[in-house]
């Protein structure tokens, strides 16, 4: 149903880790596009989705990071230790320098491993089709809104497919504007759209970059479901004040912090009173700064928790 995208950073996968139960209880299945050659945090992630009894789709060939280009670690990485769990799925990254034949070796490399095409920005559709053939019906497919319009998708009806949007709209911190429009697919994705699923990159967005610059301003990103707006989704942006410099980090995320819990505060917020909404208050409460890190891991892990209440009570 639900497919976030995870860029296999430290938080990232940490993130997957700690929600493995919740992710399985509600049958979403992470992406993960392994960015970071050494792929210890990768198993440790896996393994407490396969304890949990979840899914996850791991990118065999990933476009970023240090393995860009060069997934030939990854494939034995998954044959070695996951081939006989079938829950762990093999992701192939379709781009518009991928070719058919390459798609086509990923693709019968990995049949034991329920692979998934993904599309983003792949130019020859039509031959894939083609290649495909009488198995099409067989096969899934996850694509990015952004370059695959309906007449793409529609190319392949019958078989699974899955919508991916990137609905964070990432800027400068201290540009966000305190509240906007997150996105409407958790709605429409199956009555409108005739999809069997929907993903996004959660609150951090698809732009990738390798590290951060300092930070001038800390922005806490809170995604909520509003039931005023046809349970459209919003996100919060609670942005430091002080801003000039990129000194005091953990000065700034107090001021962050505290416009988050003076809006939860009103009553009014439809933030979900989920385990990391929790978590911040507490950090509140203590004056305790965990790191900017372990900020954006609570960010996702509160619209992983805000998504799989409102469609557990939708059910």
């Amino acid at each position: 149903m639900y497919f976030p995208y995870f860029r296999g950073k430290q938080f990232e996968l940490i993130a997957i880790r700690d929600t493995a139960t919740l992710l399985a209880e509600a049958e979403f299945t992470p992406i993960i596009e392994p960015v970071k050659e050494a792929l210890k945090g990768l198993g440790r992630a896996l393994d407490a989705v396969c304890d949990s009894g979840g899914r996850a789709i791991v990118i065999v060939n990933p476009h970023h990071g240090s393995l860009a280009g060069n997934g030939a670690a990854i494939s034995s990485f998954l044959e070695d230790s996951y081939l006989e769990q079938d829950n762990i799925s093999a992701g192939i990254l379709l781009k518009d320098t991928t070719s058919v034949a390459e798609a086509m070796a990923l693709y019968n490399n990995h049949a034991e491993h329920s692979p998934y095409f993904i599309h983003m920005g792949f130019l020859d559709e039509n031959d894939l089709v083609i290649a495909l053939g009488a198995g099409l019906d067989e096969t899934r497919h996850i694509f990015q809104e952004q370059t695959c319009p309906v007449l793409y998708r529609k190319k392949f009806s019958g078989a699974s497919r899955v919508m991916l949007r990137d609905s964070f709209n990432k800027q400068k911190n201290s540009g966000y504007q305190p509240v906007e429009l997150f996105s409407d697919l958790h709605v429409t994705f199956e009555s409108e759209l005739g999809l069997q699923g929907f993903g996004d990159f959660l609150t951090v967005g698809d732009e990738y970059s390798e590290t951060g610059g300092p930070a001038y301003a800390v922005a806490i990103h809170m995604t909520f479901i509003n039931p005023q707006k046809d349970d459209q989704m919003y996100v919060y942006h609670f942005i430091s004040d002080t801003n000039s410099t990129p000194t005091d980090p953990a000065g700034k995320f107090a001021e962050a912090l505290g416009k988050l819990v003076t809006k939860y505060k009103t009553g009014s917020s439809h933030l979900y009173h989920g385990n990391a909404l929790k978590e911040l208050l507490a950090l509140h409460e203590k004056q305790h700064f965990p790191g900017l890190g372990q900020v954006k891991k609570l960010s996702m892990i509160h619209h992983i928790e805000t998504l799989a209440n409102y469609l557990s009570e939708a059910d």
